[in-house]
């Protein structure tokens, strides 16, 4: 195995230096030396040395175009992690800036937090952190990344879809946002095959039944373009390609269209040498084939937030057959493949660092609004401001171009601009007409805003009109630090409202016991400071009340008495050694016929990880393993006894309810696209309620029926790919 590794990295040694003549390639070579003996007899789940990882990932980064010391760097990048050596070893044998790369790289572990939004926000702060002090950090962190997503099959199933949802949540929004497109179609159509193969599996035999003819199709238009493009006198590269199965689920499983009745699989891909050629290959096109109107995209003048520049259209063939084109240079293509990496050709700041935050200051400014913001807030602003996927270039006065989410207002304008800007905000012109606070921006129009010295600042009711997180943010930060008192008085009537809805009393919430396990994992010292924190919306009434019901249910089963709840479980039937027989799907050890409930804070489903619960009256109440009622409740010294292990056994085709929380950023259609994506997959709704949240965004509960975990993370994977939402998880029932 070792003489394969080593083959392979005599290989990657000539293309260096081919490719790379400048890079010294002792030095590469000492440090995948030095990492083979570190990591020695480690081995990866496939039984190959670990190794080939760090070197998988150096050829990644290779490839992506970086430097010497990025290489040298991902070829150590899990020697401080998982071997004994240190920050000092590297720094002395391979320099500063590789020891601090490698450093930083190891700081981007999975953060161990005490809920699944703070975890995924302390993993994200790291990662955007590590991007504001050098980019290769995060460059061989998404390198990592690549790699073990193409080696999923390895690991078990729940670690598949564990990384793969991780991947679309937290990865994939970074890699667009760095332009990265090749990347981000990789890693899109590598998560969608763990997080529903069914599906997956129905497009590809879909796709194979088509392929002949798809390919001739795409043949015969790649021809007739490059043909009469050189008959033109143009030099050009002409490629045509189906588009990736990511983007093919989507477009199937939220329209319910089977593959065959899909006409727009296809994009053809123009590169040519200059942009005057763009232009000229555009016209040439829109002769040879019908454009389509209101398709055509120039993102040459007007680049996308990430630095992406193509032209896109789209046209019609003489066969009846819709088809995407892409027209380029050669630099725009490779920024379009690699996006930052694929310009780096490295730019050193003052500090010698290889950052790019002029090009990137929305690193700064997620930063920033991550400092102050509630975990589930700065997660969904974060995919809002990450993969902006519908966007509107509008101008200044001065015909500078502003980059801004559609459905913007006047007042994320401003915000945009500068925060002194839209905190004296007083009206706003738009080509030269005055228009209210709420009025959308279309692309194209010119925006002027209007300040005065004696305005007040913002009004609360910004926060309902307002669309870029950004904004938000400013807005936020300015009643925090503006309005205390006005805050407290506003963050105690909106937890108030929420408890009412609830149905909890005030009393009940402020017990001494809930406030002492509500305030101290918060942060906040005293319940005035939590007030104020809802008031300026850094964290929500709803998650805060939330909480209050979960330690409310805590401290009521506390109280509970251990043997009278046992001897109530028994019923008629009497305690034996194993259990053999399922009731409901579900085996209780210890137990045989005994009454059994699923818990509706986790509804668990065949699949999940279970344990059984003894309750007063209700026999035994089946939790999933990660259920945070089981995780709180069985440390607690009275739990002792009334935990019992518990597994499926034969569930006979049987549903089983449970719920799912949706949020999605408000449109028309989106009740029609999930209730086709359950319709798809023959699974029943038994409830479904949605309300408006007030920032454009809006969230769905809904008690689905299914048979297994399998069917339920296949109709979440379908549910993610709905365009606007922005999250899918479990919820209570």
């Amino acid at each position: 195995m070792t003489n394969d590794v080593d083959k392979r990295f005599r290989l990657f040694e000539t293309l260096i230096s081919e490719k790379l003549p400048e890079a010294d390639v002792e030095r590469i070579r000492a440090a995948f030396e030095f990492a083979k003996a570190a990591h020695g007899e480690q081995k990866r789940k496939d039984g190959t040395d670990f190794i080939s990882h760090p070197l998988a990932a150096a050829e990644l980064v290779f490839e992506f175009g970086l430097d010497e010391d990025s290489i040298c760097a991902a070829l150590l990048h899990d020697c401080i992690e998982d071997t004994g050596v240190t920050h000092g070893e590297i720094k002395k044998l391979f320099g500063k800036d590789v020891a601090d790369i490698v450093d930083g790289v190891t700081k981007l572990t999975r953060a161990k937090t005490a809920s699944k939004e703070d975890e995924q926000m302390e993993n994200l702060q790291k990662m955007l952190t590590a991007m504001q002090r050098d980019m290769r950090v995060i460059l061989i962190k998404i390198a990592d990344r690549l790699h073990n997503m193409r080696t999923m099959e390895y690991v078990s199933d729940d670690k598949q879809r564990q990384k793969a949802f991780e991947t679309m949540e937290i990865y994939t929004p970074i890699v667009h946002r760095l332009g990265m497109q090749k990347i981000k179609w990789e890693l899109e159509d590598l998560s969608i095959r763990c997080l529903d193969p069914a599906g997956c599996r129905e497009i590809e035999e879909g796709l194979e039944e088509r392929r002949t003819a798809d390919e001739s199709f795409l043949e015969r238009a790649r021809i007739r373009i490059a043909e009469g493009l050189n008959q033109r006198g143009l030099e050009c590269t002409v490629s045509g390609r189906v588009k990736n199965l990511y983007s093919i689920y989507r477009k199937k499983f939220n329209q319910n269209i089977p593959v065959a009745k899909i006409y727009d699989l296809y994009a053809i891909r123009v590169i040519v040498d200059t942009k005057h050629d763009c232009y000229s290959a555009m016209g040439f096109i829109h002769e040879l084939f019908t454009p389509i109107p209101g398709t055509l995209k120039d993102y040459i003048n007007s680049p996308k937030a990430n630095k992406y520049r193509s032209i896109h259209t789209v046209v019609i063939g003489n066969e009846g057959i819709q088809f995407e084109v892409q027209i380029r240079t050669w630099s725009m293509h490779q920024t379009a493949e690699y996006g930052i990496a694929a310009h780096w050709k490295y730019k050193k700041d003052q500090e010698g660092k290889f950052s790019d935050s002029k090009n990137y200051p929305w690193v700064k400014r997620l930063l920033e609004s991550q400092q102050d913001s509630d975990p589930q807030d700065f997660l969904r602003d974060l995919k809002v401001d990450m993969l902006l996927p519908d966007e509107i270039f509008v101008f200044t006065p001065n015909g500078d171009v502003i980059n801004l989410p559609s459905g913007s207002t006047p007042i994320d304008f401003a915000y945009h601009i500068h925060s002194e800007i839209g905190n004296k905000m007083t009206g706003a012109l738009v080509n030269g007409r005055m228009v209210s606070y709420s009025h959308l921006l279309q692309g194209g129009d010119i925006v002027r805003i209007l300040t005065s010295n004696s305005a007040k600042g913002p009004s609360r009711d910004w926060l309902y009109i307002i669309r870029s997180p950004e904004a938000r943010n400013k807005i936020r930060q300015w009643f925090k630090k503006e309005k205390r008192d006005e805050n407290i008085v506003h963050g105690r009537q909106a937890l108030e409202t929420e408890l009412r809805h609830a149905n909890i009393t005030m009393s009940e919430a402020m017990q001494e016991a809930v406030l002492q396990k509500l305030l101290s994992p918060t942060g906040f010292q005293n319940i005035e400071d939590l007030y104020a924190a809802i008031g300026y919306g850094g964290v929500s009434s709803q998650k805060i009340v939330n909480r209050i019901r979960d330690i409310l249910r805590m401290l009521a089963k506390e109280h509970a008495k251990e043997q009278a709840l046992v001897q109530d479980a028994l019923l008629p039937a009497q305690r034996i050694q194993t259990g053999i027989k399922s009731v409901k799907g579900v085996i209780i050890e210890g137990l045989d016929n005994c009454l059994i409930k699923f818990a509706r804070c986790c509804s668990p489903v065949p699949g999940d990880a279970v344990v059984g619960f003894i309750t007063r009256g209700h026999g035994v109440s089946v939790h999933r393993q990660d259920c945070i009622n089981y995780i709180e409740q069985e440390k607690q010294p009275e739990s002792k006894g009334r935990w019992v292990n518990a597994t499926w056994g034969e569930t006979d085709n049987r549903t089983y309810d449970t719920a799912l929380r949706i949020v999605m950023r408000s449109r028309k259609g989106l009740v029609i696209e999930i209730a086709t994506v359950f319709n798809s997959m023959s699974i029943n709704m038994t409830s479904f309620n949605a309300k408006e949240t007030g920032d454009g965004l809006a969230v769905i509960g809904i008690v689905v029926e299914v048979k297994s975990r399998d069917e339920l993370i296949s109709a979440m994977a379908r549910l993610m790919s709905i365009r606007g939402v922005t999250e899918v998880k479990r919820a209570e029932v």
